[in-house]
């Protein structure tokens, strides 16, 4: 089992993509120290293989459906080289190894600075990790020339090298997924010619919701770090850094050469069938349940507050000690270069100012806070119409906005 751990884990390319957007509640990956070892394995098999015709040998995209870790959620994708005359060659490779023991590995994924690589393992142990969680494994086999098997082989082997294996990762644009699709395409004689989806045109993040549906708190992590640029609407290409959609374009696609036409996938298995499934259950309450449940005590303070003619300091320093943390993280998504990130309008309230004027509050000199939080509360409700905003948040931020009701009455009455 620790060898099954040591290699599979190569897979968890989407892993703390999905932690940070859980708001880094979730940090419990164990990683890879290194596959060179059996990186020299596979290029020793290699080399007596590729001066053998390529007939025996057999090129599969791999899917694999999504579990219940945090991790899993998105599923993923692997490339599957098999050569049916050497019983010891049958090696999946992945395009998402990293090392999360390396140095300021979190604060570099925030920065969107992550090194993965590609590695290569057994088959039989990619199968077991994900018989382990119950996750079924679809295969589909490429429909391709022996030339064109040649050039795949000894591009995978060439990708493989440790001066070439590793990559700058962005989970949109660049992960394991789409870097599986760009070397089969690029490996292709002629042209891959994708079935067009009409009338499917989703953004990002409605991508992201489907994923997460099962998991609220996820998806409210994502809402919050994800920027107004994932609201755009995509196009067919973009929607491949999904596993799913990527093997369904396959299904669908022709290679275009010379006049003719010939589909992209010879044959379509199941590797491994669905099992089942362990579901674990997390906090009872959904981020909007949460939310409401403070705004209706929020209304309820603020009641108190109005007949009593006094705000209530504990309340204030809670709401701003919450948008402040929250304004802290949104700080640090200004400097990442992931590109759905950058620009993100709910930092036009939650953001650090509340921790910095927080002293003043507490010693009663907050009144130009109160003014300017009542002004960005108000720009932020309708900076909704721009952006979806993380699930409940405006709950917050109407709560923010009857404490500077109070306190700016407070203030014009004295």
């Amino acid at each position: 089992m620790e060898n099954l751990q040591y290699f599979c884990s190569v897979k968890r390319f989407k892993t703390t993509f999905s932690i940070l957007t859980n708001v880094l509640l979730m940090l419990f990956l164990t990683a890879p120290a290194g596959l060179s070892a059996q990186e020299s394995h596979v290029e020793a098999i290699a080399e007596d293989t590729i001066a053998n015709p390529m007939d025996s040998v057999e090129i599969s995209l791999l899917t694999c459906q999504p579990h219940d870790e945090v991790y899993s959620l998105y599923g993923h994708t692997a490339i599957r080289l098999q050569d049916h005359r050497k019983k010891g060659f049958d090696y999946a490779f992945n395009y998402g190894v990293f090392n999360f023991k390396a140095p300021f590995f979190v604060a570099r994924f925030v920065f969107g600075l992550t090194d993965y690589e590609l590695g290569a393992y057994p088959y039989s142990l990619f199968l077991q990790e994900y018989q382990h969680f119950g996750s079924m494994v679809t295969e589909q086999v490429l429909n391709l020339t022996p030339e064109e098997k040649a050039r795949l082989y000894a591009a995978l082997m060439e990708n493989i090298r440790p001066e070439n294996s590793v990559y700058r990762y962005n989970y949109f644009y660049n992960n394991c997924t789409t870097k599986a699709r760009d070397i089969i395409e690029q490996c292709i004689s002629g042209k891959i010619e994708y079935a067009e989806r009409k009338d499917y045109t989703p953004t990002y993040r409605d991508m992201v919701h489907e994923m997460t549906r099962n998991n609220p708190w996820a998806s409210w992590g994502n809402d919050l770090l994800l920027g107004i640029k994932a609201d755009q609407a995509t196009d067919q290409r973009q929607q491949e850094f999904l596993p799913g959609h990527l093997m369904y374009d396959f299904d669908h696609a022709q290679i275009y050469e010379n006049g003719t036409y010939r589909p992209l996938v010879k044959e379509r298995r199941l590797a491994l069938p669905a099992g089942v499934q362990l579901v674990q259950q997390g906090f009872p309450l959904t981020p909007l349940q949460c939310f409401m449940a403070l705004l209706a005590l929020g209304v309820i303070l603020f009641v108190a507050e109005w007949k009593k003619q006094k705000a209530f300091l504990l309340w204030d320093v809670l709401l701003m000690t919450a948008s402040g943390i929250i304004g802290l993280m949104l700080f640090l998504m200004l400097f990442s270069q992931h590109p759905t990130v950058s620009l993100n309008l709910q930092i036009i309230l939650f953001n650090p100012i509340h921790w910095l004027c927080l002293w003043s509050v507490i010693k009663g000199r907050g009144r130009r806070y109160w003014q300017v939080t009542a002004v960005l509360a108000v720009l932020f409700l309708a900076g909704g119409l721009l952006q979806s905003y993380a699930e409940g948040l405006w709950c917050l931020a109407l709560c923010l906005l009857l404490q500077c009701i109070i306190h700016l009455k407070l203030y014009y009455k004295k």
